[in-house]
């Protein structure tokens, strides 16, 4: 199944089945309500759809598949993608990590960054090349991540704002998935049962306070933590419309413009080790993320190119979709 988020006409949020080939939603709640004259607590919400588990899932399908041939304007439960509001898929995530695991992205963004500090601090001895970035042992021996701020994410055609202490803004190509059923010590073997789904993320991020603030040396801070810093969308695609993770195709457009073009299959870890190593002695549990970290080019940074106010950034990933948003510069 495709599923999204969307603001309804009272400004709540709803929870829907998206045919992408009809461009319309299905409003699980009102399909639900108009056939069983009630309303179903798994629909309340994508956390409250994910704690449901297959049963709830089974009973989404089994809605999709009753309205399936149901056109926009003959049901109020069926409405047309045009018209709708999408919102993050999952509008408040219960936790996020997001990791990093593609290496071409690390040399190569560690080599940008050692650039920047040099301009910085007015060094001008010789600067490493990517090839020169030697990456320590542990980033090869388990996954590594950060936790960001689940309070800062926003959904596909939302305004990013610019944060006001930042002169290089920045994004960042990414994918992830979403935890659906809790565990703790979950074996990776057994990890793929625990995904709901994947959808894009774009980790924006504000370059020049993320180097200084990262000589410390510490984890991004305001590098990374400003409101609508977390792009998520444009929706969840369950597993089986996704079945191979590690060769999807990832493109980023600025404008238009093609910026990057690279694949998932540069992972050094999978998912499935990213659930493993995260709920070691610890419990994961439905709506946290786990962000896949930057493809190789995937960012300004790697290029040397950065963002400007009112730039509109695409993140395409094959078989999830586009990611759409516009970075602002707010009135002060």
């Amino acid at each position: 199944m495709i599923l999204a988020s969307f603001q309804a006409a009272d400004g709540t949020a709803r929870v829907a089945a998206v045919r992408r080939d009809r461009a319309s939603l299905i409003d699980l709640q009102a399909a639900h309500i108009a056939l069983r004259g009630a309303p179903d607590p798994a629909f309340a919400d994508m956390i409250a759809l994910m704690e449901g588990g297959e049963a709830a899932l089974n009973r989404a399908r089994a809605l999709g598949e009753r309205f399936a041939d149901t056109s926009v304007g003959t049901d109020p439960a069926v409405i047309g993608l045009a018209g709708v509001r999408l919102l993050a898929p999952v509008p408040r995530p219960t936790q996020m990590r997001d990791f990093s695991v593609f290496e071409q992205h690390m040399k190569q963004a560690g080599a940008a960054i050692a650039r920047m500090r040099a301009e910085r601090t007015g060094d001008s001895g010789p600067l490493p090349t990517p090839a020169d970035i030697r990456l320590p042992p542990v980033f090869y021996t388990q996954p590594l991540y950060y936790k960001a701020n689940r309070m800062n994410v926003v959904g596909p055609d939302a305004e990013v704002r610019w944060p006001s202490y930042c002169q290089k803004m920045d994004f960042e190509l990414e994918f992830g998935v979403f935890i659906g059923r809790a565990g703790r010590d979950i074996d990776a073997a057994n990890a793929q049962a625990h995904i709901f789904g994947y959808t894009i993320f774009n980790d924006f991020s504000a370059r020049d306070a993320q180097e200084l603030e990262m000589s410390g040396p510490f984890g991004p801070c305001k590098g990374k933590d400003f409101d609508s810093g977390n792009a998520m969308g444009p929706w969840i695609v369950t597993p089986d419309e996704l079945p191979d993770p590690y060769a999807l195709t990832m493109i980023a457009r600025v404008n238009g413009e093609e910026w990057c073009r690279n694949t998932s299959a540069g992972m050094i870890h999978s998912f499935e080790t990213m659930i493993a190593h995260a709920s070691r002695d610890e419990t994961l549990h439905p709506g946290e993320f786990l962000g896949s970290g930057t493809v190789g080019g995937g960012s300004g940074l790697e290029i040397g190119r950065w963002l400007n106010p009112g730039d509109v950034v695409e993140l395409e990933v094959q078989g999830i979709g586009v990611l759409r948003n516009r970075v602002v510069l707010p009135a002060r």
